[in-house]
């Protein structure tokens, strides 16, 4: 499986340990699959390192857009991770995820209502790296240093796919007043 991950460093040999542990699927390293992705948020003098995953072996888990993957997620937030995987892969959850969860605990809007807000907007996923296991069997192959015109025109992009999921996400919101 070919990975990507953006950093301010080169990074050949990933720390599973590093980060958040509250973070989307715990604590890992995180890549993605979606090399367009990864590279519309890499900023100036960044580098998008590449990988390559052999996954013979690893126990994986997937999400799709679902209340098993906003659940886990959920969890993820608040508490230490509840799954045993060396991967788990799938979309990341948009920008407002911080905002639904106190839409929810608030009791604004239903789960349902608030799991809906949570399909807006484009689909991308995201890999984690959870064990050291599954550190070792990813390879590096090159990093790509990220130029100004081209973080500029990656920021272009961005800006246009973000001002659409809130011009989205806002006549969503809208429907439940």
């Amino acid at each position: 499986m070919r990975l990507y991950h953006t950093s301010q460093l080169i990074i050949k040999d990933p720390d599973v340990h590093f980060g958040r542990k509250n973070a989307d699927f715990g604590q890992g390293f995180y890549l993605s699959p979606d090399k367009d992705f990864v590279y519309r948020w890499a900023t100036k003098d960044a580098y998008v390192n590449e990988y390559e995953l052999d996954t013979a072996g690893l126990k994986i888990v997937e999400f799709q857009r679902s209340k098993e993957w906003f659940e886990y997620i959920y969890q993820n937030r608040r508490v230490n991770d509840t799954i045993e995987a060396d991967v788990v892969m799938g979309p990341i959850a948009n920008d407002t995820i911080y905002e639904t969860f106190g839409i929810i605990s608030s009791g604004y809007l239903r789960t349902d209502e608030a799991l809906s807000l949570l399909m807006l907007g484009p689909e991308y996923i995201q890999v984690a790296l959870k064990t050291e296991k599954a550190a070792s069997q990813l390879t590096w192959l090159k990093a790509d240093q990220i130029t100004a015109e081209s973080e500029k025109n990656m920021k272009e992009l961005l800006k246009k796919e973000q001002e659409a999921f809130q011009q989205e996400f806002a006549e969503k919101m809208q429907r439940f007043l």
